[in-house]
């Protein structure tokens, strides 16, 4: 099944910009996103490492209940697999990327989530739930804390996404910049565009139609030096052609 058939997604870089309420600044897309369709939405709270699953869930709740959604957090769930089968609409939070998807290998619900967000499941993520929606996570931000069996993510697009891409660089300090870490990817990935997308930004699917979202602009790295820059509103369609990624596959359960 491919992708942009009924694929619905909202993919953020960043939950709160600074001097923010928590979720404050993408309020309006999530509720334009979800719409009155949505009633309830099935959380994933794996990426989080240092904060406590349902401490991170009832935050997250109480955010989107603000905007008249119910949430249930698939750690408290009885049946996590046949949860993800019946949800109306799947949210998977930042934190740890490597931890996200070695949970998502370990209860075995990478699979099922595919299947149900290409079945029509509407699907918000935001910064590492951003990046496992790629074909892969190897344009994360995050130290790997844990091995999960591969790279190989949800494989909802055919990009990569960098969330909380800047052009910054740190006054003396050796290390690569961001731009360089994209471009050592696209090496070894030359086929694979890369969407750095900035903080308070983000892509949005609907109707085959990709939309850069938020007030801040994105870089597309289609290639070592072959990078453009597009502004809140700009159609990115163009994203959506197959591509063909080297990371393995992680799938257990």
């Amino acid at each position: 099944l491919a992708p942009t058939t009924v694929t619905r997604l909202l993919l953020l870089s960043n939950s709160t910009n600074p001097g923010q309420p928590y979720l404050a600044w993408p309020r309006t897309l999530i509720a334009e996103f979800f719409g009155t369709a949505v009633r309830r939405v099935l959380f994933v709270p794996f990426a989080g490492a240092r904060m406590p699953w349902a401490e991170y869930a009832g935050s997250v709740r109480t955010a989107v209940g603000e905007l008249g959604y119910g949430l249930d957090s698939v750690h408290e769930a009885a049946d996590a697999v046949a949860a993800v089968h019946a949800a109306e609409a799947i949210v998977i939070g930042g934190g740890n990327t490597f931890h996200l998807l070695d949970q998502l290998c370990r209860t075995g619900l990478l699979g099922p989530i595919r299947e149900r967000v290409r079945a029509g499941a509407p699907f918000l993520g935001w910064s590492a739930g951003a990046n496992v929606a790629c074909p892969t996570i190897c344009t994360t931000n995050d130290m790997p804390i844990v091995a999960p069996p591969g790279f190989g993510a949800l494989d909802l697009v055919p990009f990569q996404i960098n969330p909380h891409f800047t052009d910054a660089a740190i006054p003396n300090h050796g290390g690569e910049t961001r731009r360089q870490r994209i471009e050592e990817y696209l090496v070894l990935n030359p086929d694979v565009p890369v969407v750095g997308l900035r903080e308070g930004s983000g892509l949005r699917l609907e109707d085959r139609r990709l939309t850069l979202v938020g007030d801040a602009p994105a870089t597309v790295f289609s290639g070592i030096g072959a990078d453009t820059d597009y502004s809140p509103g700009a159609t990115l369609s163009f994203l959506l052609r197959p591509s063909s990624p080297t990371g393995l596959t992680a799938e257990t359960g």
